[in-house]
């Protein structure tokens, strides 16, 4: 059997499940899905006549599924494939697969999309943010006496005697994590690591609820968060890495060479020490990252030596709960809200606001009550309207998702120094061409948009993600007005096939030469 009867096969195999599981009335399926070693996802829906909207109860069929990838890779050698097959009642399907260059996101919309360089990364803030030059707030000798101070207190609140820990690491344990690190560990933290080796495995969590590491897991861990993870370009497009409070102590990224977590809560979260504070940071600042900071890591506390201090505060307010062995500490400071919700702007706005959604209020939207926000990067306006951007030239605003109304234009956001994503609606066309003096511009989506001009998007530089409708993008296409350093797209379109979105990948310049398509019957 030839590597394409296989996949014949597997595709029989596949809509014959379709046909089997369809519902009564049915006139056609659609599937679509990705699949690699160890990860798949499918998608689709069932067309029901005279039904007001597709049914979206597919069968359980990811063995199929997983079948034909299989035989699809061995075919083209892919890493990961995505694949298309559209049946009808009779058992006539047709099979569309490529490789994971072209993707199909289902969502609250369904976008087809492609990646034109596998390799580019947005940037992130951090890197090029002022360096700290504070010196370390540390104390080895305070640090020591601070952690056994808390482990006696907790002790006595639990009723039970202080934890043994394990033997310290040694003088030259440490010297070698700090040349694996290749950064000189706080010397708060090498003084603890003096004193105990982390704690037990057996052990509850002694920091708060987290798991002081040892050295050696410690240092493994540091190329796990070197750098920011990128997921796809769906979800990374218009992302935000959002300032820690205090504003300007943490670097503004998901990850960074000289964090090094040195306790966690066992959840993907991490306490880690930051050796590359931002400009009002200090060396050895305690931060959390993890799983749950990929909008950027929380500012802890100014050293080990400050966290400790501030663990036994708390036990001396009596700011805990315990339950058996498990001890969690309270903290009643309350920082201020970095996210709201809000139907209108007529309550005063708090001072650390970076993200604002403003939802179903009175349109046109007046923004001047913004200017308050001095912190603010993200601004949606959902189901609602502007006519006036002006309020927004002066704020750090780095992602803005708007409906401009019938008289507003983009002329505000000239030169502006922080935008980098914008998700354009309209109810009247509107110019493009104040955005050509918009330097960080990387990111745009006018499919629901009317634009004047799609020509200007090509005296875009930066611009690396572009989101157009069907027509949109047959427009810009037919004018040869690309954005010359386009790293991925988006093909708006909840109609489109797997096989049209290939015919315009490859008018963007995709090689999609290895498509296959196969037609049968089941």
């Amino acid at each position: 059997m030839t590597e394409h009867e296989v996949v014949d096969r597997a595709a029989r195999r596949l809509a014959a499940e379709l046909v089997a599981q369809a519902p009564q009335g049915w006139t056609g399926a659609l599937l679509g899905g990705t699949a690699s070693d160890g990860a798949m996802s499918l998608s689709g829906w069932y067309t029901v006549a005279n039904a007001s909207r597709p049914s979206r109860s597919l069968p359980d069929c990811f063995g199929e599924l997983e079948e034909l990838a299989r035989a699809v890779r061995a075919v083209r050698s892919w890493r990961a494939v995505s694949l298309e097959l559209r049946c009808r009642p009779s058992g006539e399907y047709r099979l569309v697969a490529f490789s994971t260059a072209v993707t199909w996101e289902s969502g609250l919309s369904e976008h087809f999309q492609v990646v034109l360089d596998e390799d580019y990364r947005l940037p992130q803030p951090g890197p090029t943010q002022q360096a700290g030059r504070a010196a370390e707030a540390g104390d080895p000798d305070l640090a020591v006496a601070r952690l056994h101070a808390y482990l006696a207190r907790r002790a006595t609140i639990l009723g039970h005697q202080e934890p043994p820990l394990p033997a310290p690491a040694s003088a030259a344990a440490l010297d070698q994590a700090e040349r694996d690190f290749g950064r000189r560990l706080p010397a708060d933290l090498r003084a603890l690591y003096l004193t105990a080796d982390g704690q037990r495995d057996d052990q509850d969590h002694l920091l708060d609820g987290h798991h002081w590491l040892s050295l050696a897991s410690s240092v493994s861990l540091k190329d796990q968060f070197s750098e920011p993870l990128w997921l796809e370009w769906g979800l990374e497009w218009n992302r935000v890495v959002y300032d820690a409070d205090p504003p300007g102590t943490v670097r503004r990224c998901g990850g960074h060479p000289a964090w090094l977590p040195f306790a966690t809560r066992g959840d993907g979260n991490y306490l880690a020490v930051d050796l590359a504070p931002a400009g009002d940071g200090r060396p050895g600042q305690v931060i959390e990252m993890g799983r749950d900071h990929d909008d950027g890591p929380r500012h802890v506390a100014e050293s080990v030596t400050a966290l400790l201090g501030h663990y036994l505060d708390l036990l001396d307010q009596g700011a805990y709960r315990h339950d058996g062995d498990f001890l969690q500490l309270r903290d009643p400071a309350e920082r201020g809200p970095r996210e709201v919700i809000v139907k209108d702007l007529s309550d005063p706005l708090p001072p650390t606001l970076q993200v604002l959604h403003l939802n179903g209020a009175p349109s046109p939207v007046d923004l001047t009550p913004l200017t308050a926000a001095t912190r603010l990067r993200r601004l949606t306006l959902s189901r609602c309207s502007t006519a006036d951007l002006t309020p927004l030239r002066a704020l750090p605003v780095e992602a803005l998702r708007i409906t401009l109304a019938s008289g507003g234009d983009l002329t505000p956001l000239a030169d502006h120094p922080h935008l980098a994503s914008l998700d354009l609606a309209t109810t009247a066309p509107v110019d493009l061409g104040p955005l050509r003096t918009v330097p960080n511009l990387r990111g745009l989506d006018l499919s629901r948009a009317a634009v004047r001009d799609l020509s200007v998007l090509a005296d875009l530089p930066e611009l690396r993600f572009l989101v157009l409708d069907r027509q949109q993008w047959a427009l810009l296409l037919d004018r040869g007005k690309l954005p010359a350093a386009l790293a991925a797209a988006h093909l708006a379109d909840a109609d489109a096939s797997l096989d049209e979105a290939l015919t315009w990948a490859a008018a963007l310049g995709l090689d999609t030469e290895g498509a296959i398509r196969r037609t049968g019957i089941s």
